[in-house]
């Protein structure tokens, strides 16, 4: 089993990232959205980001070329998944969203295609119902910047199958990431069960009064070394990101996370992090 065509579903900056990113790798991507200006946005986006490759000599332009001719936008789902072999989904960090789109998407493509979830938390067992095949579904979870980061997870669960898990794995490999091969299921994969204990505390700290977002911050980049603090790791992943899954949290425990309401007023402002210019830093 091996992935030659992908689909990406959802033009988000993780999903054009990705996509992108497998297209400068050789392989065939198309990106679906329901949103015409959110595909017009992609476009754009592409054409900056691979411009600016070519400025600063990281690529040439016939690789440059090479690429786009490689890499397509697509608003209908039906054409965007024709011949693939892999589905990438990668929308609203919602469970009865991504099953139902699962349930849609199992209507129009074969029992063959692998179908990956980059949830950020939600182990793809729990989609497993929604497809006729479930052996061929996984987590394939990227790190923002997608282009830049290279550590994926790759999470086969007790309905996966070996050789959907290894054709995945090895997809990324070859679209240059530093993939690991998670043999079970836990909320969150590897990545994000070890930076929740830290985000929980960081965020327990702020709630307490014990010191500011910033200081959290301070504390774990110039304490640990940490590359980002916590808090502005979330504003580069997204407040709204966090927001939405701490609002399924909520909705599930019946219990407020900490910091939830600081979170929604950041949230109600527009205030996402890096990507509207404002949110635990300002970027203007």
């Amino acid at each position: 089993m091996e992935i030659k065509k992908i689909c990406v579903v959802g033009g988000g900056l993780m999903g054009r990232q990705i996509a992108l990113c497998a297209s400068i790798h050789g392989y065939d991507a198309t990106v679906y959205d329901l949103k015409p200006e959110v595909l017009d946005a992609v476009k754009v986006w592409e054409e900056d980001y691979l411009a600016g490759r070519i400025a600063k000599g990281r690529m040439t332009e016939e690789q440059v070329a090479a690429t786009k001719a490689k890499f397509h936008l697509e608003a209908s789902l039906e054409k965007a998944v024709e011949g693939v072999d892999c589905v990438i989904e990668c929308i609203v960090e919602i469970q009865d969203v991504k099953a139902n789109f699962f349930r849609q998407l199992d209507q129009i493509i074969g029992e063959d295609v692998i179908v990956c979830t980059n949830s950020s938390f939600m182990v793809s067992s729990l989609f497993a119902d929604c497809l006729r095949n479930p052996s061929r579904l996984c987590n394939m979870h990227y790190y923002n910047p997608a282009l830049v980061m290279k550590f994926v997870e790759v999470v086969q669960g007790p309905h996966t199958s070996t050789e959907t898990a290894e054709a995945a794995y090895n997809f990324c490999k070859n679209i240059g990431k530093m993939p690991i091969w998670q043999k079970k299921e836990i909320p969150g994969f590897a990545g994000n069960y070890l930076l929740g204990g830290l985000t929980e505390r960081a965020r327990h700290l702020v709630q307490e009064g014990y010191c500011t977002p910033q200081e959290v911050d301070i504390a774990l980049e110039y304490g640990f070394n940490h590359k980002m603090g916590v808090f502005r790791m979330t504003d580069l992943t997204g407040i709204d990101l966090s927001f939405t899954m701490m609002q399924e949290k909520y909705k599930k425990t019946g219990v407020k996370p900490d910091m939830y309401d600081h979170f929604k007023e950041l949230y109600d402002k527009g205030y996402y992090g890096r990507k509207t210019g404002h949110g635990f830093y300002d970027y203007e």
